[in-house]
């Protein structure tokens, strides 16, 4: 393995990661142990939310966009005061917020998926300006929401897959997605992902241990071993954002895997992997 710990907290499932590049930290959640946390100089931060939440974007230095099972919801950082923004699936208990990522337009895409990952109940939407806009349905696990000048990424980890939308002068979708990378075949799992300042995908691989990269041309460049079997999303981050955090989960995993895999739930990083993007703000108004 080469990663390094970041955090040591145990996560049953971590998701979510974010570097805010204006405070210079990380922000990740504990979906299923309703906690976002983080850390800076006085050492670990953690909030207890009263719901599911799984991704962020930023706003401003003190200002986070959080999505949760029922709501995109600004979150003070400072005093952890939330103020919702739009309801998402609110109507629906049998679903929450799976991935999510600011676009460079100053978006938010979020994704939803069944509590038990049923077939078919996810989807994925994209706030922008105050209108939430579904863009997909029937989805089972969406995931790999990121974004380069003028397209997304996304995957449906169920079926293994990574899909390439091209996006118009505002930002929607401009065409059919079209499929990027058939990890199914490898029997990989793609979780969360991120592209880099090479246009580069760094994609997590839920129960394989690592973090993949891929070219531009969909072409496999190299991966970071993490020891945490189930990896869920990566960031850039750290001086110069050339740091890669990840994020990992206990969820599945047994006494015996536990103790093979001790780093498992825990925040890792590898330095000096790669130049990433600083992530947009996202744009409320």
């Amino acid at each position: 393995m080469s990663a390094l710990v970041y955090d040591s907290r145990p996560c049953e499932l971590g998701e979510g990661a974010l570097w805010h590049p204006e405070r210079g930290q990380l922000f990740w959640f504990d979906i299923l142990g309703r906690r976002l946390l983080s850390q800076d100089d006085s050492g670990p931060l953690a909030w207890q939310m009263t719901e599911r939440c799984s991704a962020a974007g930023w706003v401003d230095h003190d200002t986070l966009l959080v999505a949760s099972e029922t709501a995109l919801f600004r979150f003070d950082i400072a005093t952890g005061e939330r103020s919702d923004l739009v309801a998402m699936e609110a109507d629906n208990p049998a679903t929450r917020s799976n991935d999510g990522r600011a676009d460079p337009w100053g978006g938010f895409w979020a994704s939803t998926m069944g509590l038990g990952a049923e077939d078919g109940q996810g989807a994925i939407y994209r706030y922008y300006r105050g209108e939430l806009r579904q863009l997909w349905g029937g989805l089972t696990i969406p995931n790999a929401i990121c974004f380069g000048k003028d397209f997304a990424h996304y995957a449906d980890t169920a079926e293994g897959r990574i899909y390439r939308v091209a996006l118009d002068a505002e930002g929607w979708p401009a065409a059919a997605p079209e499929l990027f990378l058939d990890l199914g075949l490898e029997g990989l799992n793609p979780d969360g992902a991120v592209i880099d300042a090479e246009d580069t995908l760094w994609v997590a691989l839920w129960g394989a241990g690592k973090v993949a990269a891929y070219a531009p041309d969909g072409r496999f460049l190299r991966s970071v071993e993490t020891g945490a079997p189930h990896n869920t999303c990566p960031a850039f981050g750290g001086a110069g954002l050339h740091t890669l955090f990840v994020t990992s989960a206990l969820e599945g995993l047994d006494a015996r895997a536990l103790e093979a895999a001790p780093r498992s739930g825990m925040v890792l990083c590898e330095p000096d992997v790669a130049a990433g993007r600083a992530e947009p703000a996202v744009v409320l108004d």
